[in-house]
């Protein structure tokens, strides 16, 4: 296992050794503390151009189920179709896997993929770190290997990442259900759509930058990605072009619930170190229902900043950040956290429930 040093952006190192694809990469360096559902973060399109660090120390255990696809198009067991991290750093790797659903240990997976993976770093410090300090660039360093300044996660922070990793033709599903919903593809997991489609309705999911607003449909659905919602201003001008002409019913997750924020007036803000695990509180404001959840997202919607018709639909009781939006009189609505929630918790998945209501 070839040596290999993380090296951040304040020039603190950890060194490990390589488990998966040798190759220097850069990019920003995230902590999500979730105990499982590597295969499911890994192919989140919302990592696209992050190092992700898992806190949990025992990861690889359970190996990696194999990428199958279902009748409507979408794979079984990941949430897009490869890995979008640009690589994942663990405490302790295991290369002896047991699942009765495995079919390869997570290091050949991560070398077919071209994937780098770094083990033998003590995780639980290097997150100390980017908690005291807030997250920051990266770059792996190979023994031998030239480093990796001139990759492009390397300037992250300047990168449409929406735009590379949205779609870039019109696709549908479950063509003649009856209601049809556009989605809006910032960085879509399946599972989003796995919902959508077994609630009934014909999904359409267009590009992140898509004028749909002269489309035939029913509802819109805003759904989640990676990096700066502030430079996804096409989608915003054309969700104010939809939200000016129509009240049809609006509903976003994630970078979904930004864009819907920003189109109503708001600001967005980056959260010092993020929220990405599976056992975030969230509290539905007007009540005192709280729900766990699972997010992966590192900036916020500035609250005080929301219009006079928008009102919080959801509060972070970690730190008291947005977790939704709603308007007082149109169906329009959103959630930070994730309902459809793959892997993690399944407690807020009624969210979709309510979407099909106002259809």
């Amino acid at each position: 296992m070839k040596a290999v040093t993380l090296v951040l952006q304040d020039g603190t190192e950890f060194k490990g050794k390589s488990f998966g694809y040798e190759r220097p990469v850069a990019g920003e360096v995230v902590f999500n503390t979730a105990m499982m559902g590597y295969p499911e973060s890994l192919t989140d399109p919302s990592y696209a151009g992050q190092l992700m660090v898992l806190t949990y120390p025992l990861v690889g255990n359970y190996g990696v189920p194999p990428f199958t696809v279902e009748d409507n198009g979408i794979a079984t067991f990941m949430e897009s179709d490869r890995i979008y991290a640009s690589a994942i750093i663990v405490s302790d790797y295991s290369q002896a896997y047991s699942h009765w659903n495995a079919c390869e240990s997570l290091g050949d997976w991560l070398k077919r993929e071209k994937v780098p993976g770094i083990t033998g770093i003590d995780t639980r410090q290097l997150t100390k770190v980017l908690r005291e300090h807030g997250v920051m660039m990266g770059k792996l360093v190979f023994e031998g290997m030239e480093d990796a300044e001139d990759s492009e996660g390397a300037d992250y922070g300047s990168i449409n990442w929406v735009e590379r990793v949205s779609c870039k033709d019109v696709i549908r599903y479950n063509e003649g259900a009856g209601r049809k919903v556009v989605l809006v593809d910032c960085g879509v997991k399946n599972n989003i759509i796995r919902c959508l489609i077994n609630r009934g309705v014909e999904v359409i999911r267009v590009p992140w930058n898509y004028d749909y607003t002269d489309m035939a449909f029913d509802g819109l659905f805003l759904a989640n990605g990676p990096g700066d919602p502030d430079k996804c201003v096409d989608a915003v001008e054309i969700l104010k072009k939809q939200m000016s002409q129509s009240r049809k019913p609006i509903c976003g997750i994630c970078m979904g619930n930004q864009l819907l924020a920003k189109a109503g007036g708001a600001t967005i803000y980056k959260l010092k170190y993020g929220h990405r695990s599976h056992n975030q509180p969230v509290r539905e404001v007007g009540t005192n229902r709280c729900y766990v959840t699972s997010q992966n997202h590192g900036y916020a919607v500035d609250a005080t900043t929301l219009g006079n018709e928008w009102r919080e639909l959801f509060v972070n009781m970690n730190d008291g950040s947005n977790e939704g939006i709603r308007h007082l009189t149109h169906p329009w609505f959103s959630s930070q956290f994730h309902p459809e929630a793959c892997s993690g918790p399944v407690d807020t998945e009624f969210m979709f429930d309510r979407f099909i209501e106002t259809l």
